[in-house]
């Protein structure tokens, strides 16, 4: 599948410029609100920014993560706190960083799955102390994150929901999940909404049915290695779609699905790290255009693309 870049969104040069201090920055979670569209970022940095990668972290303007709200080609109208952090960073453990995962709205309430960095490694490997759910009824203004919407990671480090993508279907929220780094398969649980940050009301797919609140029940329903997951149903393709990050290939690739459960499709690769070097991401943008629109993070020049893909 063929993609191109429609646009840079962030940084000098960009359709953005630098508003809201975003000198550099990644990732690009997007979720609809109405008629905008929300759109969070991770680890941010102003105009000391090193100019390659992220970093440095002695930068007083280093943010772990900043909030904006756009139209829908991803113009800012609004820079949350004028790029002020939105999610603070946990004082009471090791933490090196709060990055977000994905965001949804749901009843005018705004949801943000996030991971608590413990450290990073080499080759798409890092270490969580845990997962959580932060929660804003202001419209993104304030953010509050609950120790009891916690999926605490173990010594192992190998909680299977450590970076999660939320998906609506029907009357449950569905929370796809991976285990921290880039290296992972894709687990599958589900919630009634009115309890979304409670851990204890999830269920877990199986296999062949869903089980209580342990998360270690879950089988893959998305094999890896899967990285950066974002999903969402296409009412115009009658199916749901998977985009993610393929660390082995370093290539992006788009998978289908009847259901949530699965089959999976084994994925076409719409960027490769040939044609975009240092890629990583893969995020969907919430509309159901004759196009799949998606962002795009590169390491080096360390800012975020809006991407089109034919579908």
């Amino acid at each position: 599948m063929r993609s191109e870049r429609v646009a840079t969104i962030t940084g000098h040069g960009s359709r953005n410029g630098c508003a809201g201090r975003v000198h550099a920055t990644d990732l690009g979670i997007c979720w609809a609100s109405r008629d905008r569209v929300f759109i969070v970022f991770g680890d941010t940095y102003g105009p000391a920014w090193g100019g390659s990668g992220a970093g440095p972290r002695t930068d007083p303007d280093w943010r772990c993560n900043v909030l904006a709200v756009a139209d829908g080609d991803l113009a800012f109208s609004r820079v949350i706190a004028d790029g002020g952090q939105v999610l603070a960073r946990d004082a009471d453990s090791e933490e090196e960083t709060v990055i977000p995962c994905s965001g949804i709205e749901i009843g005018g309430v705004h949801y943000l799955h996030y991971m608590s960095v413990r450290n990073w490694g080499a080759r798409g490997k890092w270490f969580t102390n845990y997962a959580g759910i932060a929660h804003s009824t202001d419209d993104g203004e304030t953010w509050h994150k609950p120790r009891r919407a916690w999926w605490v990671n173990r010594a192992e480090h190998d909680h299977p929901f450590q970076m999660g993508a939320f998906a609506l279907a029907g009357d449950w929220l569905h929370l796809l999940g991976t285990p921290n780094g880039r290296w992972g398969d894709a687990c599958l649980a589900r919630v009634d909404p009115a309890y979304l940050l409670e851990p204890a009301a999830y269920q877990y797919w199986t296999g062949s049915s869903w089980a209580e609140r342990d998360p270690f029940l879950a089988r893959p329903v998305l094999p890896g290695p899967v990285a950066e997951l974002s999903v969402r149903y296409s009412p115009r393709a009658g199916r749901w779609l998977a985009m993610h990050l393929d660390e082995a290939r370093s290539v992006i690739v788009l998978r289908t699905a009847p259901e949530l459960t699965g089959p999976w499709s084994p994925g076409e690769v719409v960027a490769t790290g040939a044609e975009y070097p240092g890629l990583y991401g893969g995020f969907l943008l919430p509309d159901d255009g004759p196009d799949i629109r998606w962002t795009m993070s590169q390491w080096e020049s360390y800012n975020v693309s809006l991407m089109r893909t034919p579908l």
